[in-house]
């Protein structure tokens, strides 16, 4: 993960479009100013990035489904639970499921899990939106390549 540039997915392990499913992988980085003011001496994960960490895989999720033609915004968290601590250099596998897609609006069950225990849950709320340039579409498929997204899900820009 590289907080200081937002981004909280490493890697997405698995996409299935047919079972609108998505897992993803991200370490929590061993040191970085945010987890280590939070807390001095007690260094853990803060509770709104992990629920940032399923809004990034819920985001790559949707883009896919949507063929890269719209980008989603988180709009709304609910339901979210926050279970388990979680230190610098822990492995983080978050998965999320689309839920609901209609009227220009997704909804996704997004999970995440470390060392196979609960960490957090939520369901979220996406508003989808045009691109409003080429450009950052072009950008937003080329880091989904590089990030593992299988080519068949994105779209040649």
């Amino acid at each position: 993960m590289q907080f200081e540039q937002f981004k909280l997915v490493d890697r997405i392990v698995e996409l299935s479009l047919a079972e609108k499913t998505i897992r993803a992988e991200g370490v929590v980085p061993l040191e970085s100013t945010i987890i280590d003011n939070h807390f001095p001496g007690h260094p853990l994960m803060p509770g709104v990035l992990l629920i940032e960490s399923m809004a990034q895989t819920s985001g790559w999720l949707l883009m896919a489904s949507l063929g890269f033609e719209r980008m989603p915004l988180l709009a709304q968290v609910k339901e979210a639970r926050l279970r388990n601590f979680v230190p610098p250099g822990k492995l983080l596998e978050v998965e999320a499921k689309l839920v609901h897609e209609g009227s220009g609006f997704s909804l996704t069950s997004a999970k995440v899990r470390s060392e196979g225990k609960p960490v957090c849950d939520a369901t979220l709320m996406f508003r989808q939106m045009p691109f409003p340039t080429s450009d950052l579409q072009a950008g937003m498929i080329d880091a989904a390549r590089r990030m593992g997204l299988p080519k068949e899900s994105c779209l040649d820009v």
